[in-house]
C-alpha cells in the first residue's frame, strides 16, 4: 500500500515545488483548498517515483485521484496508484483538466478509460489586466457599478491583514444568515473552509483585500498563488445590499496583485444559476472544464491479452 500522508499547513513548502512548477491553472491544486477542505475531502498526499499524487475520499470511501504532477514516467505511477484503488475494492479514478487528462490516458490506456466532464466544476480563468482595466463594450456593465458605487459610498479599500480576520470571520457569519436560500449544509462547509484558512492566513501566504463603507467591511477576499503565472481567487463575500460592492472589491484586488500574475483563477459555479451568470458576465479568458476518468475493469482474458495497454507485463 502507498504511504499517503494527511495535507497539513506543514506540507506547504513540497505540495507548491511541484504544483507551482508542473499544476494546470486547476483550483484543486490550490493549498489553501487542499488544506482547508481537508475536513470534507480527506485531501492526502503521497511523492512516487518523483511525481506528487494527491488523494481525496468520496463520501462512499471511494479514492479519487488528481493527476499525478511531475516529470518521467507517470505511467508507471498510474499503475501503482490503480493497485491502490483495487486493494481497497474501487475502481481506478482519475480527476483533472479535460483535454490534458484524455490526452494522456488515451496515449497510454486507448479505449479503458470513459469520461465524465462536469460543467458545474469548471474553472473561471481571467486575465487579470482585464479585470482592472475593465475596457470595451462587454465591461460597459461593469465600469457603470463601479461609476455609481463611487458616487453613493465613501469607500476605502486595504488590503487584509491578521489584524483584521476576526472583523471578516464576522461579516462572514453574518453574510451566512443573508443567503438563507442556499443550502445551509453548504454553506456550513465553506464557512468552516473560510475560518481555517484565515487562522492560518499567515502559514498558507494567502493574500486579501478588505473593502469598508463608511467605516463598515462591506466586502473581502483572499486567494493564493496557483501557478507560476496565476492567482486563485479563494473567496470573495460581498454585502449584497451594497450595489456594486462585488464589482468594486473585485477590480480593486485584481489591481493590487503583482503584474507578474497574468491570470485569475475565480474557481468554480457549481452549478447555480446566479453564480453562473455572474462569472460569464466577467467574460473569462479560459474556461477550464474538468472530467473524471474511469478505468474499465477488464475480463481475466483482457488483461491476459494486455488489452489496451503497452505491455502485457504492466498489467496490473
Amino acid at each position: 500500500m502507498i504511504d499517503f500522508k494527511p495535507i497539513t499547513v506543514n506540507d506547504k513548502q513540497i505540495i507548491t515545488s511541484y504544483t507551482f512548477s508542473y499544476a494546470p491553472r486547476d483550483c484543486d491544486f490550490s493549498f489553501n483548498n487542499l488544506c482547508s477542505w481537508h475536513f470534507l475531502n480527506e485531501s492526502s498526499y503521497a511523492v512516487i517515483d518523483g511525481f506528487l499524487c494527491i488523494r481525496f475520499r468520496m463520501p462512499n470511501g471511494r479514492p479519487l485521484f488528481l493527476l499525478p504532477l511531475g516529470k518521467g514516467d507517470m505511467l508507471s505511477v498510474l499503475h501503482r496508484l490503480e493497485e491502490e484503488a483495487l486493494q481497497e475494492g474501487f475502481p481506478f479514478y482519475l480527476q483533472g483538466t479535460t483535454q490534458e487528462l484524455r490526452e494522456i490516458l488515451d496515449k497510454s490506456f486507448p479505449a479503458l478509460f470513459r469520461y465524465t466532464v462536469y460543467r458545474d466544476y469548471a474553472n473561471y480563468i481571467y486575465r487579470r489586466q482585464d479585470l482592472v482595466e475593465l475596457k470595451g463594450k462587454n465591461y460597459q456593465p461593469k465600469r457603470n457599478h463601479i461609476n455609481k458605487f463611487k458616487k453613493e459610498y465613501r469607500y476605502e479599500y486595504t488590503s487584509l491583514t491578521p489584524e483584521l480576520i476576526p472583523l471578516c470571520l464576522e461579516f462572514e457569519a453574518n453574510w451566512k444568515k443573508s443567503h438563507l436560500q442556499l443550502e445551509q449544509e453548504s454553506l456550513a462547509a465553506e464557512e468552516e473552509a473560510i475560518r481555517f484558512s484565515l487562522q492560518h492566513y499567515e502559514a498558507l501566504d494567502l493574500a486579501g483585500g478588505v473593502l469598508w463603507v463608511e467605516g463598515k467591511i462591506a466586502a473581502f477576499t483572499f486567494g493564493s498563488r496557483l501557478t507560476a503565472d496565476t492567482f486563485n481567487v479563494n473567496i470573495e463575500k460581498a454585502d449584497i445590499y451594497i450595489e456594486g460592492a462585488y464589482t468594486m472589491i473585485n477590480r480593486e484586488f485584481a489591481a493590487g496583485l503583482p503584474d507578474d500574475y497574468l491570470y485569475l483563477n475565480r474557481e468554480e459555479d457549481l452549478g447555480i444559476p446566479g453564480l453562473r451568470q455572474a462569472k460569464l458576465s466577467y467574460h473569462p479568458a479560459i474556461l477550464l472544464e474538468k472530467c473524471i476518468a474511469q478505468k474499465q475493469l477488464l475480463t481475466k482474458r483482457e488483461r491476459y491479452e494486455g488489452r489496451g495497454l503497452p505491455a502485457v507485463e504492466n498489467v496490473l
